[in-house]
Parts: C-alpha cells; sequence; structure tokens
C-alpha cells in the first residue's frame, strides 16, 4: 500500500464525521437536487411526449410527486401557508368549512414531530407516477406520520388539473389523518426547549437557527457513539472469538470496522433527528446526504473487502511461489476495483435523482463508439486475459518471445515487460505477446544434450565400433544423463567426415547445472576419440602442408584386439547395449571428475 493510500485511509479514519459536515454544508449552500429535479422533469417530458400530450408547466411544479413534495416544504420554509394549502386536496364539501393554511400549518408541525419524508430521490418523478408501489396507478407514498400512537403513510394522489393535466396533491385520506391546528405550546419539540430564544426566534431558511446547530452536533455525536459501540463491539469480538486474531479473518473484521461505522453513525443521526423533532424542512435538506454517505459506506466496504481478501490471497500464493495465481489476483484486484468505482458512480447519480436508465443506454451506445476507436486498448484487456488463464508464461519466467530473450518482470493490464540479457527492459502490448510464439525456458524439466562428431576418414570400422561402445557406455555410466532416451549413433558418411550422431537429457536444475555436465561429457568423449586412435576430422575444404605422424597403428591395434575379443566372447554391444551391461555401468562414472575442487563435496 503506498504511503498516500495509507495517509488518506488515515484521514478518513479520524476526521470521517468532518467530511460528513462539509458535504452537509455544500448541500445546504448549494441545493443540487433543484437543478436535478428540473433536468430530470426536462427529460422525463422529452421521453413521453411521443405518447403523452404536453401540458403548460403548473405554477406550483404539482405535475410530479417529486414536484409536489418539493413544492410544499419550499412553501412551508416560507412561511406561506397558503401557496402550501394549494398541495392538499381537500374534500368539495369542506372546502369552505376547513382554513388551508391551518391545515397545512398543522401538517408541517405533525411532520416535524412524528413524521418522515423519503428523500428526494427516491421519490416518483413520472407525471405518471411509479410503477411497482403496489398502490395503484394514481397513487404513491411519499413518507410516514404518527397521530395517537397509529403510524399512517403519507399518500399523494393524482388529480386532473383545469388543463387535464395530472396534478399531484396530498390525498384527502391523509389530510384527515392530520390533527387540525395543534397548539404550538403543546408540540415544542426538544430542540425548541432546550435552546436559547435568540436561537428559537431567529431563523435562516424558515428554520430557527437552533435547528441547524442541532443537526451538526448530531452529525459529531453520531459519528462518535457510532465509533464507540464498533471499537467495543471489535474488541469483545477478537477476545471471545480467537479466529478474529488470524491473519485471514482479522483483516476482513478491519475491512468492515469503518463503513460499519460510517453506516451505523448514519443511522444513528437520522434517528435521533427524527426524535428530538427537528424541522422536518432541515431534515430534507440533510437526507440526500446520508444517502450518499450510506452509498459511499457500501462502497468502501466493497473496496475494503476486496483489498483485504486478494492481499491475503497474494501472500498465500507468493509463499507457495505460485507467481501465476499472483499475476491472476494482481489483474482481478485492478478489474474489480475499476467495477467498483463504475458502479459507485452510478449508484451516485441515481442517489441524486438521475434517471440512469438513460445514461445506460448512451454508455452503452457511446462504448460501441469507443471500442471503435480504441481497438488495440481492447486488444490488449483480450490479451491479457488470455495470458492470465492460458499461463503459458509467469512472472519470473525466462522465455524467449520472438527474438526477445530475458525474465518475464511484470504481467500488467496492457503490457507486458521482460528484462533482457542485456539488462534493459522491453515492454511488449498484450495483444502482440497473446499472438507470438513464446518459448518458455522456466518450465524445461531437462536438458537436450546432441552434439554432432566428425571423425577422420581413415577411420576403421573397428574403430568406429570402440568409439560407438565407448561413448554410450559414458552416458549410461554417468549419473547425471537420463539413460532413456540415451543413444549414440553412426549416422552418415558425409562430403569430408565420417559423422556419429548424440542424443541424450541432462537432468540439470538449470542451465549453469547444465554447462557443467555438458562440459564434463565433452572432456570424456575427446579422451575417447583419442584413446581410439582416430581424430576429429578438419573440413575437407581446408589445405594445410604439415607432417603428417599419421595414425597410431599401436593404439589402432590395440581398438582392433577390444573388438575381436568382445566379438569372440559374444559381448559386442552393437547394434544396442543388452539391459544387464546398462545396469552394470550405470552410475560407474565419478562426477564431478577426479581432481575437482567439487569432489568428496569440496566447492570452491
Amino acid at each position: 500500500m503506498s504511503t498516500s493510500s495509507r495517509i488518506s485511509k488515515k484521514l478518513f479514519r479520524d476526521y470521517g464525521w468532518l467530511f460528513f459536515i462539509i458535504c452537509s454544508i455544500l448541500v445546504l449552500q448549494f441545493p443540487i437536487y433543484q437543478a436535478h429535479a428540473q433536468l430530470l422533469s426536462t427529460d422525463t417530458t422529452n421521453n413521453t411526449e411521443q405518447v403523452e400530450p404536453e401540458w403548460a408547466n403548473d405554477s406550483l411544479g404539482r405535475r410530479t410527486p417529486r414536484g409536489t413534495v418539493e413544492g410544499f416544504i419550499k412553501a412551508v420554509a416560507n412561511e406561506d401557508y397558503a401557496k402550501a394549502a394549494q398541495f392538499l386536496e381537500l374534500e368539495p364539501d369542506l372546502q369552505d368549512d376547513v382554513d388551508g393554511a391551518a391545515l397545512a400549518l398543522s401538517l408541517q408541525r405533525l411532520l416535524d414531530q412524528n413524521g418522515r419524508i423519503f428523500p428526494y430521490s427516491q421519490i416518483s418523478n413520472d407525471p405518471a407516477g411509479p410503477e411497482d408501489d403496489n398502490l395503484g396507478p394514481n397513487l404513491v407514498r411519499v413518507g410516514t406520520a404518527t397521530v395517537n400512537g397509529e403510524t399512517f403513510n403519507l399518500i399523494l394522489e393524482k388529480t386532473e388539473g383545469p388543463d387535464g393535466g395530472p396534478i399531484w396533491l396530498f390525498s384527502s385520506q391523509t389530510v384527515l389523518m392530520v390533527p387540525l391546528l395543534i397548539e404550538e405550546e403543546s408540540i415544542g419539540s426538544l430542540v425548541d426547549k432546550i435552546s436559547p430564544n435568540f436561537l428559537i426566534e431567529n431563523k435562516w431558511g424558515g428554520v430557527p437557527i437552533a435547528h441547524w446547530i442541532a443537526m451538526l452536533l448530531m452529525v459529531v455525536g453520531a459519528y462518535l457513539l457510532a465509533w464507540g459501540i464498533t471499537s467495543f463491539t471489535l474488541y469483545i469480538l477478537r477476545l471471545l472469538w480467537y479466529k478474529a486474531r488470524e491473519e485471514g479473518t482479522a483483516g476482513i473484521i478491519r475491512a468492515f470496522a469503518l463503513p460499519l461505522k460510517i453506516y451505523l453513525a448514519v443511522w444513528l443521526f437520522v434517528v435521533a433527528s427524527e426524535q428530538v423533532g427537528v424541522s422536518i424542512i432541515v431534515r430534507q435538506r440533510f437526507s440526500e446526504v446520508t444517502i450518499i454517505v450510506g452509498v459511499a459506506a457500501i462502497l468502501l466496504l466493497l473496496w475494503r473487502l476486496l483489498d483485504a481478501t486478494t492481499r491475503f490471497t497474494e501472500r498465500r500464493l507468493t509463499r507457495r511461489n505460485n507467481m501465476a495465481g499472483v499475476s491472476a489476483v494482481l489483474f482481478l484486484r485492478r478489474a474489480a476495483k475499476i467495477a467498483i468505482v463504475v458502479l459507485g458512480f452510478i449508484a451516485l447519480l441515481d442517489t441524486i435523482g438521475f434517471d440512469v436508465t438513460a445514461g445506460l443506454a448512451a454508455l452503452g451506445i457511446g462504448g460501441i463508439a469507443l471500442a471503435l476507436g480504441a481497438q488495440k486498448t481492447v486488444e490488449n484487456f483480450v490479451g491479457s486475459v488470455t495470458l492470465i488463464a492460458d499461463q503459458p508464461l509467469r512472472v519470473g519466467d525466462f522465455c524467449k518471445v520472438g527474438d526477445i530473450i530475458g525474465t518475464v518482470e511484470q504481467i500488467g493490464m496492457r503490457s507486458t515487460r521482460i528484462r533482457t540479457l542485456a539488462r534493459t527492459i522491453v515492454t511488449i502490448p498484450n495483444g502482440e505477446l497473446a499472438s507470438t510464439k513464446i518459448e518458455n525456458y522456466a518450465h524445461r524439466d531437462r536438458f537436450w544434450f546432441h552434439p554432432k562428431f566428425g571423425l577422420r576418414f581413415e577411420s576403421t570400422p573397428d574403430q568406429i565400433r570402440f568409439l560407438l561402445v565407448e561413448l554410450r557406455s559414458i552416458l549410461y555410466a554417468h549419473p547425471m544423463v537420463d539413460p532413456t532416451p540415451a543413444r549414440i549413433r553412426f549416422t552418415e558418411i558425409g562430403a569430408d567426415s565420417l559423422n556419429i550422431d548424440i542424443f541424450a537429457y541432462v537432468n540439470a536444475s538449470n542451465f549453469d547445472q547444465f554447462l557443467e555436465v555438458q562440459e564434463d561429457l565433452y572432456l570424456r568423449m575427446m579422451d575417447v576419440v583419442e584413446a581410439s586412435g582416430t581424430g576429429f576430422a578438419f573440413p575437407s575444404q581446408t589445405l594445410y602442408i604439415a607432417r603428417d605422424q599419421g595414425l597410431s597403428k599401436e593404439k589402432g591395434a590395440e581398438a582392433e584386439e577390444q573388438v575381436r575379443k568382445w566379438r569372440e566372447a559374444g559381448e559386442m554391444q552393437i547394434p544396442s547395449f543388452n539391459s544387464d551391461r546398462i545396469e552394470n555401468l550405470r552410475n560407474s562414472i565419478s562426477y564431478p571428475p577426479e581432481g575437482s575442487s567439487q569432489q568428496n563435496g569440496r566447492a570452491t
């Protein structure tokens, strides 16, 4: 984790309540939800103009349920109760007997003391109303209230305006449940009772300043209380549950700590603001903030859980030296974090009131256009998925990609970096890498030993037979050579030499060890060639003038005599060695050779 990431997380953990207050002030100073409502109203009108007739805008904004609720709250905030009464549906036979302004004031006081209205983003902004609330086509629920211990729903009902357009009003059944003009002294809230008179008399936004101060104090108090409850719960959990102290479980618990603390603080804040009787006007301003912070807490929980689980998995895979798994985990973590950011952005837009359905459709069309213009990027992304799924190479592998030889240092989402033998870094796009021939040396279990010896034309058949037997004996006897399929064959009478082909596998753990074994085999085979009385051929195109000492007649005679003895005894191991002879020769060569500094375990 980077230093900046640790600092940001510590600041958010220690000063989350301050972040909450700042968000609240921003919302209060810049009521963006009104602009969003206007935009959504315009979008809805544009989307439905083909199937519904257009009506003139209602001067009070009552064409949609959300507009009705916003208009009522705005009217009571301005203490214009005559205007607020126009958002209430009054029975025709009661309109002359009931004071609408007094009834609007009573509804406000009821909401202040024992009611709540849903956040604006959760109230339909469609003139036709929601289709999934199970209340019918002309009704919508926008909140709840309690009178004499009985809780009822606040219902809006769609009526028909003078021009035939829809007008949403608080239904007559809801209005009848509101106690008419309760005396102000009998309904004084806890905030009003404990606050100084000058904070009650002075108002801002139609609400006593004491209510605004109470909300800010409850933000701090709710966060501190949530911090205490969460810390105590985690302490008891670690004390009583032994698994809570293990690496994996402890990481999950730590991931839950901060989001749970924030979410609990939001819940305590909402409940407390309703219980102490803070004005519905203030609570509606804060309602959008609480939802945004709640969504942010959930997204933060997903982010921290992703970090905790992937880092725990990454450490386990590293201990097992499973670098392919580490590469896959790193790739999946980056992809999942991008998905969380995108989902969080969409959820935020939906929370503050934007219709994300049309936006998602636009993103789909824009995505197609973007894909056409960013084919290489998409190709590299698909190449990354292919590399992780097929695992032709992993971080730390020594391989050859095309004409590049080196060690894989990083497999990213767009490209792969290879450290060459010249210690330079070569970056290859994953789209190109996935379609390139890859030779991975890291997965090699044995090394191929395949030299070809060219002998002089003066070599006799028996000398060739001697070489075939003795050279094979070296392969069978050497402890680092796999006897299957070790073979040596006289394969060709070439233009300038008699050719012997050697084929064997060396059981070496790395290339350096293979070079050591190969060096030892070459030296032993050179001794055998010299002992046979023949030698390696010179290219026929080379003209040299020297006093040729010729071949050794004595050594040639000795080789022929040895072959004669094998023949007479029936021990000629041609065309192949028998199994008993192979078993007798197995590991009979001393390796490292005599005189080596590594003999008897001594190393330089």
